[in-house]
């Protein structure tokens, strides 16, 4: 009786390890080089293991990914492509192959897979065309003085503080200003960061951002196995999204009575107004519920919050520890002032090294490490007899082209006349993707640029920066999929006015 049993459990034991071996086997099959798997789990190890960015670079660099690789998320097949030309078709000329994104969230997370991030089809469609109106440059200028008036609170509470203490956290003094920026610009709600020791929204963002743990496990199992996490009754943020998600209904009850700002949640409530209309051509009923309106309110708060405050504090710091750009910026911002009188939408928008600046930061430091692609309709790669199925996914690892040597001369060097227009035709296309690229990059791109440019601008022109004694390096937050600071930024200020 023994012996049978050893004999069939050997058995099950040689066909799983067979099943895992044909698994595992896709990507060789069609000749593309595969990163090193293990049983069962394929290179899931190496997600627990390390950081992201840290993990994808070492892919990049040692197991072909700076061209195309193949890896595995238990047995889903993922191809880790690095090669410039195969993304420009990927994320722009053939994007009709890759509209998708794998979703996020299980069935009891019914506010997040409402976000426009975790559609695909046409509600994403839908939902992008709805909302793209909302960041034109006509509703950008109309913003700018709600932003600048943010930005000067921003301003006023660093040299407070500066005034008392020997340093000052650079990362959490962001955080209240874009909270509040986009409080103010989306919702018409004031926030009044700079006046609370620790305000309640920057707080729940911060939370929502935090993967320790097993909310850090519970998130991976949700992204890779969605079917699992569903069976396991499994939801994320909860907390968080609802605190968020009561913020957004208040506003929107407010605006019943007519009340009208010719915001972000405007446009989404005018549009679900006429998906309910029943004599409206428009085909977003089946996707504006109010549910959906709340999601998207959620998603543009909290998404807008981090990236653009950890960039911020990017900026401040690198230009901390090169005072000789900080001062060509300052001397550019100078007579820009001079010329316009005082800080103008275009000025900002069209100063050339305030600019170079952000995207030499965003280079360096991209708060998002990596993007991803669904593969919708079979895709054979150009220039080779590979063709991807419906399902497989794409992986494109954004932290190491900004730091390829190839693309980048010194790339670990803060070097922002690489971004200035004498220079830029010398840059690579698709290897700065800092918000990614083509109709799936980051909708609110031309908001977050406007948002740091000025509080940059403005911080720069009110104080000299210095890193504080201990803080030259900044140590990344570990525990997360975003590129954010772990301990803050540390920046000593020093005001102009002092100086004269």
């Amino acid at each position: 009786m023994l012996v049978e049993f050893l004999l069939v459990l050997v058995t099950l034991l040689v066909a799983a390890l067979w099943y895992s071996r044909w698994r595992l086997s896709y990507w060789a099959s069609m000749g593309i080089p595969t990163v090193p798997t293990l049983p069962f789990i394929g290179n899931m190890y190496e997600t627990f293991r390390m950081p992201i960015w840290i993990y994808f670079d070492k892919i990049y660099k040692n197991h072909g990914g700076s061209k195309v690789c193949g890896r595995y998320e238990a047995f889903q097949p993922v191809l880790f492509v690095g090669d410039p030309d195969i993304l420009r078709g990927i994320m722009v000329k053939d994007f009709d192959h890759f509209a998708d994104r794998r979703t996020f969230g299980t069935e009891k997370d019914d506010i997040m897979r409402e976000m426009m991030s975790n559609k695909n089809g046409d509600e994403w469609k839908i939902l992008r065309s709805i909302m793209s109106p909302t960041f034109s440059s006509g509703k950008m200028k109309k913003m700018f003085h709600l932003v600048c008036d943010k930005a000067d609170l921003f301003v006023s509470s660093c040299l407070n503080d500066a005034a008392k203490n020997p340093a000052i956290d650079l990362k959490d003094k962001s955080g209240r200003f874009t909270m509040d920026t986009i409080a103010s610009c989306a919702f018409g709600i004031e926030c009044n960061s700079f006046s609370q020791e620790k305000p309640e929204f920057a707080q729940n963002a911060e939370k929502f951002f935090s993967m320790t743990g097993m909310k850090g496990f519970k998130m991976l199992l949700m992204f890779m196995f969605p079917k699992l996490a569903n069976a396991l009754g499994m939801e994320m943020s909860k907390a968080e999204t609802d605190f968020f998600s009561e913020v957004a209904k208040i506003t929107m009850k407010s605006r019943e009575g007519g009340l009208q700002r010719g915001d972000f949640l405007d446009l989404m409530l005018e549009a679900r107004d006429e998906g309910n209309d029943s004599n409206s051509s428009t085909s977003t009923k089946h996707v504006l519920s109010d549910k959906t309106v709340v999601a998207q309110s959620v998603m543009f708060l909290i998404a807008g919050y981090d990236t653009s405050a950890s960039t911020l504090a990017f900026a401040s710091h690198q230009l901390a520890l090169n005072p000789k750009e900080q001062q060509r910026l300052r001397e550019e911002l100078q007579e820009l002032v001079k010329h316009e009188g005082e800080l103008t939408y275009q000025g900002v928008m069209e100063a050339k090294l305030l600019d170079a600046c952000v995207q030499e930061t965003l280079r360096l430091c991209p708060p998002g490490v990596m993007g991803e692609r669904v593969c919708t309709k079979p895709y054979k790669i150009p220039g080779t007899e590979v063709t991807l199925r419906p399902g497989d996914v794409v992986q494109i690892p954004f932290w190491s082209l900004h730091r390829d040597p190839r693309y980048w001369p010194e790339p670990e060097k803060f070097q922002p006349d690489r971004f200035m227009p004498e220079n830029k035709a010398n840059i690579t296309h698709f290897t700065h993707m800092p918000f990614g690229m083509g109709p799936r990059n980051c909708l609110a791109m031309r908001f977050a640029l406007m948002e740091v440019k000025i509080a940059l601008a403005k911080l720069v022109m009110a104080a000299e920066l210095g890193v504080a004694e201990g803080h030259e390096e900044i140590t990344f937050d570990t525990h997360s999929f975003m590129l954010r600071p772990k301990k803050g930024t540390k920046l000593v200020l020093t005001p102009l006015s002092l100086k004269t």
